[in-house]
């Protein structure tokens, strides 16, 4: 007897945008299934039995008498057949889809920009006068000690005041050195960092992996640091920060890329990130390479900061810089304030608060950072809010870290 595959939990699914189609768009952020399936709305109810629980035969029975329509069991045959084809169920064809994207990236010469022709153009000249264009009347010279940046990884289009508020404090000062790229991990597994080796590869030219340090960080962070993560070849908040250095610095940018998985228990059961051994590690090797190449190093933070609104759960539209987010304008702030001063653990504090409910997409880098770097300020360079859909907002910014 043939039980239904559950439908993979990890998908992105949203009402269809398309007027000609309605329905429930369905798409894999992993790029395991790479087109994207919308399931018209009469069927979009029968997802509800691809749960892993119930035999085909159960309900293609159990839809019949509802319909009173035999021929309903070769619809739900049809939908189950479409949905392992493309990868979104959890079965054998999803397993072998997983194994080869993951084997390729492994194989794979380069990093690609994958982003490149949707997030910003894929030709190099287009490519440069966009970048020009955003970050035209930026500050020339950073302040003096300047250590590092953080800079957003919401699309260009919509943070690029606050990416110019943050690249245009780089110049020749920062030239000849490795870029510690913290990013945030979208998708990786919760207290685990991941790293790659392979070069950056972008419409601009190729960023080199620092291997020395990635081979110093995996040694020092045993378990909890993932070797050639796959979510890297998925991730956009590195990708983007190292398209914005090769512009400002030139392409051959010498980095040391580092995904950071959210710190999910030390959120859910209170307590630090580092209490989690393996964060500590990782922590401690971190303070130690830093301690010992000091200005050899400069880092850069991809960081976006709360989500809120209808597409991230809330019962309510918001509106950028208007009614409840003038609150979390405020609450933002003071998570701002508290980086300002160095103060991790009440950086911490405040963003467990209410249950994580601004879902601050860029608190394990900020923290990590923290962390690593002891003793540092920062400037707020500019603060924003977006809304990334008519009912949903993203709130960013633009940080400058000094001795």
């Amino acid at each position: 007897m043939t039980r239904l595959s559950a439908l993979r939990p990890n998908l992105d699914l949203m009402p269809s945008p398309l007027a000609d189609r309605p329905g429930l768009l369905m798409r894999d952020p992993f790029r395991y299934a790479e087109g994207m399936l919308v399931i018209p709305t009469p069927l979009v109810p029968c997802l509800a039995f691809f749960n892993g629980r119930y035999l085909e035969s159960e309900v293609r029975e159990a839809l019949s008498r509802l319909t009173g329509d035999a021929r309903v069991g070769d619809v739900l045959a049809h939908l189950a057949r479409i949905l392992s084809e493309g990868g979104f169920l959890d079965d054998e064809n999803f397993a072998s889809l997983r194994d080869g994207r993951h084997r390729a990236f492994a194989e794979a010469r380069w990093r690609e920009a994958v982003h490149a022709g949707s997030a910003y153009p894929a030709e190099r000249a287009a490519l440069r006068e966009t970048l020009a264009r955003y970050l035209d009347g930026g500050e020339a010279t950073g302040p003096p000690g300047l250590v590092g940046i953080a800079a957003p990884h919401v699309s260009p289009e919509g943070g690029w005041r606050s990416y110019q508020a943050a690249y245009g404090r780089l110049g020749d000062e920062q030239r000849g050195r490795t870029f510690v790229i913290l990013g945030t991990s979208h998708y990786g597994e919760p207290e685990r960092f991941g790293v790659t080796r392979k070069p950056f590869l972008t419409p601009l030219g190729e960023a080199e992996v620092d291997g020395a340090l990635v081979d110093e960080l995996c040694a020092g962070g045993g378990d909890a640091v993932r070797v050639e993560d796959y979510c890297h070849a998925v991730e956009h908040s590195i990708e983007f920060q190292v398209v914005f250095l090769q512009h400002v610095l030139g392409p051959d940018v010498r980095i040391l890329p580092l995904l950071c998985g959210p710190f999910a228990r030390a959120t859910r059961e209170g307590g630090r990130p580092e209490d989690e051994p393996g964060v500590a590690r990782v922590l401690g090797a971190l303070t130690e390479l830093a301690a010992r190449e000091g200005d050899r190093l400069f880092w850069v933070l991809g960081v976006d900061m709360a989500h809120v609104g209808g597409r991230y759960g809330d019962d309510f539209a918001a509106r950028a810089e208007s009614g409840r987010m003038v609150e979390v304008a405020g609450r933002d702030r003071r998570r701002c304030e508290a980086i300002a001063q160095g103060d991790a653990d009440g950086f911490w504090e405040l963003l467990r608060e209410n249950g994580d409910d601004l879902r601050w997409c860029g608190a394990s880098p900020l923290y990590t950072f923290l962390r690593a770097v002891p003793g540092l300020r920062s400037e707020l360079l500019r603060y924003e809010q977006w809304n990334i859909d008519e009912h949903s907002v993203v709130s960013f910014a633009g940080l400058a870290f000094s001795r």
